[in-house]
């Protein structure tokens, strides 16, 4: 078989599994998030934390309550990091550096998971399971509960409130993350990825002495990284490292997970909002976007023309040959168009044309299919934009899912998609212009700009892949991509939040035969190509002198 069949039939596979669990998995998630029942052990919590789970919030109450649970968990797991020297279970590891502890608490409270320490070198299983682990179930719940309020925005009338935050928080945790989490964690130990709290230990003899490793609860982690769209690998190798992804079946496994509730999230959608096609139109825009960037990562990697590469079978290099060039495109294009950051095989090493396509998933917003919670509402964004325009063009009103899209609908959406460009642009000019951040880059030239271009677009963007030629472990970059994957996550909650309150608050506008059909494959294309165009005329510019430039020169 050869590889690129190989690579057809993997990504035949994915999508037949996506598809028999879109259905199921969508109405449950809506049956969740509309239901008044709360269960026992919910209600132990809600009991702990002091929350009333009926209260209706209306959204600066919302985002209040988004904003200080964040605050305390960047609190709570910086302090973990910061005596983990005292800690039990340890593995003798000291305690982190304040820059490096601030980093990485805004990264996995951000659901970034960006990672400038080697995890196997650096976190004992306390801080690993106890701090780390929670928060790839808790930011990923949070993404969750502004996506289903700001749905809710969509679906209520004549009122400004949005649900309860700390209700959708626990559900979403207990009833979605956790038992889908376990499964998963179930079939990787299945696979091969490890389970368990032994020390370190050495494994085997190599030239020049022993290669020491330690264990840890891998499968439960990797599940729940990959689950909730968060990235962070137990092993600096990510999901490379064999303990975490042992062979193809589970790296087919693992993108599943990726791919998983950002799908089928367009159901819930759908059916929250009392209409499955409105759904379908979102999930189509959806589908479109990620399998053309899937072929077109497949094609570029195997295409590569060279001595070296055609003796390869196309540009192996920084890939597992237990994946392959397949395996690994399918997982660095799940992984960048969506949040979540992990890594099967290195980007730095992808051709010129296939490092810009990880660079442009991220910088379209990561929405096709996004983040657990975040692609869902940055596509929603991307429609009320794409109306819009369509409004200006035939001289009406632009109206979607029977709310006008006025004036202040229009500012909060515009004021959504600047606030991440803004982050990686200007942060990126900053690194360039002084002396010091760039010696952090490991290469010249174009690639080198795209290294630093790279690091901040995964920041801001919260999705935590790295180009893995930068060396980011230092007190410019820890500080300046942790106030990054801060604002680059929490801000444009807050135009979310604020658009969701705006939508509730409005009467529903009839529809009529002027109504643009927002349900029909003519809005889905429309959207689409809003949000490439939108992207092109932000980012082209710093592509043409990264990634686009490399690639013109090979």
């Amino acid at each position: 078989m050869s590889p690129q069949l190989a690579g057809v039939l993997q990504l035949t596979a994915l999508i037949a599994a996506l598809a028999l669990s879109y259905r199921p998995l969508g109405d449950y998630m809506a049956r969740v998030y509309s239901s008044e029942k709360h269960y026992r052990p919910e209600k132990w919590i809600y009991r702990v934390i002091g929350a009333n789970p009926a209260a209706e919030m209306r959204w600066p109450a919302y985002l209040r309550g988004v904003l200080a649970f964040s605050a305390v968990s960047v609190l709570l797991l910086y302090l973990m990091q910061r005596v983990q020297g005292s800690l039990p279970g340890s593995l003798g590891f000291s305690s982190i550096d304040p820059d490096q502890a601030f980093n990485t608490a805004a990264s996995f409270i951000a659901n970034t998971n960006w990672q400038s320490y080697y995890g196997e070198q650096a976190m004992g299983h306390v801080v690993q399971t106890g701090g780390l682990a929670v928060q790839n179930f808790l930011s990923a719940a949070v993404g969750m509960a502004v996506a289903v309020a700001l749905v809710r925005g969509f679906a209520r009338s004549r009122t400004g409130e949005l649900g309860n935050f700390w209700a959708d928080l626990v559900r979403g945790t207990v009833r979605v993350l956790l038992p889908i989490a376990f499964l998963g964690a179930i079939v990787l130990v299945a696979c091969g990825a490890i389970q368990n709290f032994s020390g370190i230990h050495s494994v085997g003899q190599f030239t020049g002495g022993t290669q020491e490793w330690n264990g840890g609860a891998v499968a439960s982690q990797e599940a729940i990284k990959e689950l909730g769209t968060n990235g962070g690998g137990y092993f600096n190798a990510n999901s490379a490292h064999p303990f975490e992804n042992p062979n193809p079946l589970s790296n087919l496994f693992e993108i599943f997970l990726i791919l998983l509730i950002p799908f089928a999230l367009t159901r819930t959608f759908g059916r929250m909002v009392g209409s499955l096609k409105q759904g379908y139109a979102i999930l189509g825009a959806m589908a479109v976007i990620w399998l053309g960037f899937s072929a077109l990562m497949m094609w570029t990697e195997f295409a590569h023309r060279g001595p070296a590469f055609e003796i390869a079978g196309g540009a192996m290099e920084g890939k597992e040959t237990r994946f392959g060039i397949a395996g690994s495109s399918l997982f660095a294009v799940a992984t960048t168009l969506t949040s979540t950051g992990a890594v099967n095989s290195f980007h730095s090493s992808y051709t010129g044309f296939g490092g810009g396509i990880t660079l442009l998933g991220m910088q379209l917003g990561e929405i096709a299919p996004g983040g657990v919670g975040s692609g869902l509402y940055g596509m929603l964004i991307m429609a009320v934009i794409a109306v819009f325009i369509a409004g200006l063009m035939v001289g009406r009103t632009p109206e979607y899912l029977g709310k006008k899209i006025g004036t202040r609908q229009i500012q909060l959406a515009a004021c959504y998609i600047l606030v991440t460009p803004a982050l990686v642009l200007g942060f990126t000019a900053v690194a360039m212009a002084l002396p010091t951040p760039a010696d952090s880059m490991t290469n010249s030239g174009a690639h080198g700009f795209s290294e630093i271009l790279y690091a901040y677009t995964s920041a801001a963007n919260n999705n935590g892949s790295a180009f893995a030629g930068l060396n980011a472990d230092t007190q410019w970059f820890n500080t300046t991509l942790g106030i990054a994957m801060l604002l680059g996550r929490f801000l444009p909650m807050v135009f979310v939040l604020a658009l969701a309150g705006s939508l509730a608050e409005q009467r529903p506008v009839p529809e009529t035969a002027g109504t643009l059909r927002t349900d029909k494959p003519l809005y889905a294309g429309l959207l689409v190509g809003t949000i490439l165009i939108i992207t092109g005329l932000t980012y082209f510019p710093a592509l043409a002198l990264g990634p686009l430039a490399e690639g013109l020169a090979s």
